[in-house]
């Protein structure tokens, strides 16, 4: 089918989703990405047999690839104590992995990432991290201030999370600028209130993301697809919005270091609920909270978790 612009004249053709794309230097069977989404199924920072079966499952389905998350590309990075992260002993099962969907079919992506404020500083034995100390209602906890010592660490953590996913046969790699994880806090003007070269401008709040993407695709050149995860606006006063993330999505264009843009929207941190669309389901996140959050929840939780009406493809106007 084909569209009509207001002047009356055709618009192109719009791909046939099934047919076979190219995303940067890989060829996909189609056009269907499984996106990124919490498994909750490794152990200790492993891959598990039932993670295995998980994205073998998506694949033999027949998408076009698969994407792992949550590789978390430092230890205090994590958003759970049981999130892969990037080390020796990760490496034979993230291999296992990558084998058993390649024999399906399909391609494989890794997200990588840094929690920063959404990180859960008990289950990991480290401070979370933000780009000016925050507190985190949901952990009852302080992220301390990012130095930037922290921030040459993390963005060479990053360069080298791609290597290793290339090391364990990825095709991809899909770097996390989003849901006010640790970049996607750096471009809010809400939560970062630096006054150095990391603050205050949106240039500013953009030159960290621009120097992890910078620094996977100088680690990895052409030789796997560069995906990245960006907010289109993060859904709460005074945050990220539309209106600058089409300049930084520009300027990660222009600086050659994305092959693909996932358009995504909401704070993990501040609004969870604008994502995710529906009724918040309230008494199922109690269940799973430990005391005092779980009686926060119940006492607060229609003022912290607002609900927010579904419709399909509900992204898809402000990603146009």
């Amino acid at each position: 089918m084909t569209n009509t612009e207001t002047t009356g004249a055709e618009a192109p053709e719009a791909p046939e989703v099934l047919a076979p794309a190219t995303l940067g230097p890989i060829q996909l069977r189609n056009r269907i990405i499984k996106a990124a989404t919490y498994e909750g199924l490794s152990h200790k920072s492993l891959v598990t047999r039932d993670l295995v079966d998980f994205h073998v499952a998506y694949a033999r389905g027949g998408v076009g690839m698969t994407t792992v998350a949550y590789c978390a590309v430092a230890r205090e990075g994590r958003t759970d104590r049981h999130q892969i992260h990037w080390t020796d002993e990760a490496m034979p099962g993230l291999r296992k992995l990558t084998d058993a969907v390649h024999a399906e079919g399909a391609a494989v992506s890794a997200q990588i990432g840094h929690g920063g404020p959404v990180a859960s500083p008990k289950g990991n034995g480290l401070p979370a991290l933000a780009p000016t100390k925050h507190f985190h209602a949901t952990t009852l906890s302080w992220a301390k201030e990012t130095t930037l010592d922290d921030i040459a660490r993390i963005t060479e953590a990053h360069a080298e999370a791609a290597r290793r996913a290339i090391q364990a046969g990825f095709d991809a790699v899909e770097v996390h600028l989003g849901h006010n994880y640790l970049a996607s806090s750096f471009l809010s003007p809400r939560i970062n209130k630096r006054t150095d070269t990391y603050g205050g401008n949106l240039e500013n709040r953009a030159r960290f993301a621009r120097e992890i993407m910078r620094a996977v695709r100088d680690a990895v050149g052409d030789r796997i697809a560069i995906i990245a995860k960006m907010n289109m606006d993060d859904g709460v006063p005074g945050g990220f919005w539309l209106d600058e993330a089409i300049p930084v999505a520009q300027w990660l264009e222009q600086d050659g270091t994305v092959d693909a843009l996932e358009m995504t929207a909401g704070s993990s941190l501040l609004n969870p609920m604008y994502l995710f669309k529906g009724d918040a389901p309230l008494k199922e996140f109690a269940d799973v909270m430990p005391q005092p959050i779980k009686l926060g929840v119940k006492l607060v939780g229609k003022q912290k978790l607002r609900s927010y009406p579904y419709t399909d493809a509900y992204l898809l106007e402000d990603a146009r």
